[in-house]
Protein backbone atom coordinates (compact mmCIF):
# COMPACT_ATOMS: atom_id res chain seq x y z
CA UNK A 1 0.00 0.00 0.00
CA UNK A 2 1.12 3.57 -0.68
CA UNK A 3 -0.02 6.96 0.66
CA UNK A 4 -1.87 7.58 -2.61
CA UNK A 5 -4.09 4.60 -1.67
CA UNK A 6 -4.99 5.97 1.79
CA UNK A 7 -7.48 8.74 2.47
CA UNK A 8 -9.08 10.70 5.25
CA UNK A 9 -12.76 11.67 5.16
CA UNK A 10 -14.10 14.92 6.54
CA UNK A 11 -16.36 14.20 9.51
CA UNK A 12 -15.11 10.62 9.99
CA UNK A 13 -12.27 9.53 12.22
CA UNK A 14 -9.57 7.18 11.07
CA UNK A 15 -7.99 6.41 7.73
CA UNK A 16 -9.43 4.60 4.74
CA UNK A 17 -8.03 2.57 1.88
CA UNK A 18 -9.40 3.71 -1.47
CA UNK A 19 -10.97 0.69 -3.17
CA UNK A 20 -12.53 2.44 -6.16
CA UNK A 21 -13.47 5.89 -7.36
CA UNK A 22 -15.79 6.94 -10.11
CA UNK A 23 -18.08 9.71 -11.28
CA UNK A 24 -20.71 8.82 -8.69
CA UNK A 25 -18.48 8.55 -5.63
CA UNK A 26 -15.94 6.41 -3.85
CA UNK A 27 -15.78 3.06 -2.10
CA UNK A 28 -13.44 3.10 0.89
CA UNK A 29 -12.42 0.56 3.53
CA UNK A 30 -11.37 1.54 7.05
CA UNK A 31 -7.76 0.40 7.48
CA UNK A 32 -8.37 -0.71 11.06
CA UNK A 33 -11.86 -2.28 11.06
CA UNK A 34 -12.06 -3.20 7.35
CA UNK A 35 -15.61 -1.74 7.31
CA UNK A 36 -16.55 -0.51 3.86
CA UNK A 37 -18.24 2.81 3.17
CA UNK A 38 -19.66 4.23 -0.02
CA UNK A 39 -19.36 8.00 -0.28
CA UNK A 40 -21.05 10.38 -2.69
CA UNK A 41 -18.84 12.58 -4.84
CA UNK A 42 -19.86 15.57 -2.70
CA UNK A 43 -18.13 14.14 0.41
CA UNK A 44 -14.74 15.76 1.18
CA UNK A 45 -12.04 13.10 0.83
CA UNK A 46 -8.31 13.87 1.00
CA UNK A 47 -5.69 11.41 -0.18
CA UNK A 48 -2.69 11.42 2.18
CA UNK A 49 -0.19 11.81 -0.66
CA UNK A 50 -1.75 15.20 -1.48
CA UNK A 51 -1.59 16.63 2.06
CA UNK A 52 1.19 19.01 3.12
CA UNK A 53 2.18 20.72 6.36
CA UNK A 54 2.77 24.47 6.49
CA UNK A 55 6.32 25.63 7.07
CA UNK A 56 8.12 28.95 7.38
CA UNK A 57 10.47 28.03 4.51
CA UNK A 58 10.40 29.63 1.09
CA UNK A 59 8.52 26.61 -0.28
CA UNK A 60 5.81 27.15 2.33
CA UNK A 61 4.90 23.49 2.82
CA UNK A 62 6.40 20.04 3.16
CA UNK A 63 4.61 16.86 2.00
CA UNK A 64 2.97 14.75 4.72
CA UNK A 65 4.84 11.71 3.41
CA UNK A 66 8.19 13.33 4.20
CA UNK A 67 7.03 14.19 7.74
CA UNK A 68 5.72 10.67 8.39
CA UNK A 69 8.99 9.13 7.22
CA UNK A 70 10.96 11.55 9.41
CA UNK A 71 8.86 10.55 12.43
CA UNK A 72 9.54 6.91 11.62
CA UNK A 73 13.26 7.46 11.23
CA UNK A 74 13.50 9.51 14.46
CA UNK A 75 11.03 7.69 16.70
CA UNK A 76 10.30 4.30 15.12
CA UNK A 77 7.53 2.49 16.97
CA UNK A 78 7.46 4.81 20.01
CA UNK A 79 6.80 8.53 19.62
CA UNK A 80 6.69 8.96 23.38
CA UNK A 81 3.24 10.55 23.25
CA UNK A 82 -0.24 10.05 21.85
CA UNK A 83 -2.89 12.37 20.45
CA UNK A 84 -4.25 13.15 23.93
CA UNK A 85 -0.96 14.72 25.10
CA UNK A 86 -0.86 18.32 26.30
CA UNK A 87 -0.76 20.94 23.52
CA UNK A 88 2.71 22.07 24.62
CA UNK A 89 3.99 18.47 24.29
CA UNK A 90 2.40 18.09 20.86
CA UNK A 91 3.98 21.32 19.60
CA UNK A 92 7.37 20.35 21.06
CA UNK A 93 7.09 16.99 19.27
CA UNK A 94 6.21 18.75 16.00
CA UNK A 95 9.17 21.11 16.39
CA UNK A 96 11.49 18.14 16.95
CA UNK A 97 10.28 16.48 13.74
CA UNK A 98 9.90 19.58 11.60
CA UNK A 99 11.68 22.57 13.18
CA UNK A 100 10.49 24.90 10.44
CA UNK A 101 6.76 24.08 10.81
CA UNK A 102 4.56 27.19 10.89
CA UNK A 103 3.22 27.29 14.45
CA UNK A 104 0.70 29.98 13.48
CA UNK A 105 -0.91 27.84 10.76
CA UNK A 106 -0.44 24.32 12.12
CA UNK A 107 -2.94 23.94 14.94
CA UNK A 108 -2.87 21.54 17.88
CA UNK A 109 -5.75 19.64 16.25
CA UNK A 110 -3.60 19.15 13.13
CA UNK A 111 -0.77 17.69 15.21
CA UNK A 112 -3.24 15.39 17.02
CA UNK A 113 -4.41 14.10 13.61
CA UNK A 114 -0.81 13.58 12.51
CA UNK A 115 -0.06 11.54 15.64
CA UNK A 116 -3.25 9.44 15.24
CA UNK A 117 -2.56 8.86 11.55
CA UNK A 118 1.03 7.83 12.27
CA UNK A 119 -0.12 5.32 14.88
CA UNK A 120 -2.72 3.85 12.49
CA UNK A 121 -0.22 3.63 9.65
CA UNK A 122 2.39 2.08 11.92
CA UNK A 123 -0.06 -0.64 12.90
CA UNK A 124 -1.94 -1.30 9.64
CA UNK A 125 0.30 -0.06 6.79
CA UNK A 126 3.89 0.18 8.10
CA UNK A 127 5.31 -0.14 4.59
CA UNK A 128 4.31 3.46 3.78
CA UNK A 129 6.57 4.76 6.57
CA UNK A 130 9.79 3.17 5.37
CA UNK A 131 12.36 5.27 3.51
CA UNK A 132 12.61 4.55 -0.20
CA UNK A 133 15.49 2.25 -0.98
Amino acid sequence: MELKDIATVSGKSGLFRVLSAGKGGMVLEAIDTKARVVLPISQKVSVLSEISIYTTTQEGTVPLEKVLKKIHSDYGNDMGLDHSAEPSELHAFMKSVLPEYDSDRVYTSDIKKLVRWYQLLLQYAPEVLKEDQ
